[in-house]
């Protein structure tokens, strides 16, 4: 017994892909390539190792750091050690090749590490951000040019502007800057150096710092040694007779003149920039100058040069903010399409149907099936269908709308036309299928905790709803 609609329509059916599968198979069998976050990262970076290497897209000049570097120490060690070691003291290649590998391993750490990349806001963040600034400003007329976004925050008594990135879509925080090189937000930003292939902020301030200090102390110890060596040798052979026995030291000696400069230079300047607590980019926008104003200060600063050093060259290292290396988690993992060769069931059309029908369902809202008229779901009084017979199960009641208090809704149409479309029926849920027994075939009802066991001939003609 049941009540149907008077005005016959044309049933809609569906057809689920079920070539090719076994009975223990499920959409779900077949595994998707996870992705790791480097593969899909925004910025204009390489990475190298699975993500554990992570530098700058322009490299070029740091492989000639790194040339420059191996080519004068070698040479050294090559031509002009022997000769010192034997005549002076063998603690001069010792020392040189102690200050070598600190070099190489500093310039490598700051060159290979994250320094200090600010994650982009999500679209959702992003959209939240917007709504908060439009709210703040207001609305304004045609006209109308919003202000600067920027906020402005309070650090031990002096005011700081939070710029707005249009990039990142995120108000950067204190010290933090744009790369546009890079096209990232860098925490605590000092610049972006080609020699070491990579920018400068945060979370490898120190070892840059390290490896120009060390690399200074290098250059002058050998430039200070080859021309002892030449001096030697010139003392015994001659001037002329000492550059044919070493000619490998007037290169040695070329290189480090002009490199020196620069160098001790740089270490200079970033010496002075530690013990105030500043960065580059700050220095040179003269953020902290007194010229912007006699209340203007730095205030970051500790106020003692050796608390100032201590804070940037031996403070907690902060862990990177990307998680470059970590799983992209799919927001709606979609099940992989199955296909024999011939017929496919293209996954999304399925899902998009299974949508349009799951979303009126959960909301309870009238049901609109092959443009026939609306159904009303009914409302739930508890008990079992009426309506049904003595043999067929009742409508689950934790579903609402499809609980009925002596009615059901049922599908009055032709049966011939219904037997005719058999492989493509469409039922408003899987339990509903009992109430179609009027349809000349017997369906087997849709058992959940049964799924991997059902078989080819069995499972043909049923749709799968997903859980949203």
């Amino acid at each position: 017994m049941h009540l149907g609609i008077d005005e016959p329509r044309e049933c809609q059916y569906n057809q689920i892909c079920t070539h090719n599968s076994s009975p223990m198979e499920t959409p779900h069998s077949k595994k998707r390539k996870v992705k790791r976050k480097w593969q899909i990262f925004p910025g204009r970076n390489k990475f190298y190792c699975n993500g554990r290497i992570m530098m700058a897209k322009q490299t070029g000049v740091f492989y000639l750091t790194i040339v420059l570097i191996l080519v004068t120490s070698g040479l050294f060690f090559a031509f002009d050690c022997p000769f010192l070691a034997s005549n002076l003291t063998p603690a001069i290649p010792a020392i040189g090749g102690v200050l070598f590998l600190f070099v190489i391993g500093m310039l490598l750490r700051a060159s290979f590490s994250d320094p200090g990349v600010l994650p982009r806001a999500t679209p959702e963040e992003a959209a939240d951000v917007e709504r908060q600034i439009d709210a703040a400003n207001g609305a304004g007329g045609p006209g109308y040019r919003p202000p600067p976004r920027t906020r402005e925050v309070v650090i031990n008594g002096q005011t700081v502007k939070l710029k707005y990135c249009f990039t990142c879509k995120i108000f950067r925080p204190p010290r933090a800057s744009h790369c546009s090189l890079c096209d990232n937000c860098v925490e605590r930003f000092d610049h972006h150096c080609p020699w070491v292939g990579n920018c400068v902020g945060k979370r490898n301030y120190r070892f840059f710092y390290l490896f120009i200090l060390s690399l200074s102390f290098l250059t002058i110890f050998i430039f200070a040694f080859v021309i002892t060596h030449v001096i030697l040798r010139s003392n015994r052979t001659g001037f002329l007779s000492a550059l044919k026995d070493s000619p490998a030291s007037v290169l040695e000696v070329v290189v480090c003149f002009f490199s020196v400069w620069s160098i001790v230079g740089l270490s200079g300047f970033h010496t002075y920039l530690i013990s105030s607590n500043q960065t580059t980019n700050e220095d040179i926008k003269g953020s902290w100058s007194t010229k912007r104003g006699k209340d203007n200060y730095n205030p970051y600063s500790y106020g003692n040069i050796l608390t100032n050093c201590c804070a940037a060259l031996c403070g907690p290292l902060p862990p990177s903010l990307i998680d470059r290396r970590g799983f992209v988690q799919p927001d709606t993992p979609q099940p992989a399409a199955q296909s024999n060769g011939t017929n496919t069931c293209p996954t999304t059309q399925l899902q998009s149907h299974m949508a349009a029908v799951t979303t009126p369902l959960l909301h309870a809202q009238p049901i609109l099936l092959g443009g026939g008229p609306v159904l009303q779901p009914k409302p739930s009084v508890g008990g079992p269908c009426s309506a049904l017979g003595p043999g067929q199960p009742s409508l689950p009641s934790s579903i609402p709308g499809l609980s009925c208090g002596g009615e059901v809704l049922a599908l009055h149409d032709s049966e011939n036309h219904c037997h005719h479309h058999l492989h493509h029926q469409h039922f408003i849920s899987p339990e509903e299928t009992p109430c179609a027994a009027h349809l000349g075939h017997h369906m087997p009802l849709y058992d959940p905790a049964s799924q991997d066991s059902l078989h080819e001939d069995s499972v043909r003609g049923l749709v799968k709803l997903s859980s949203v």
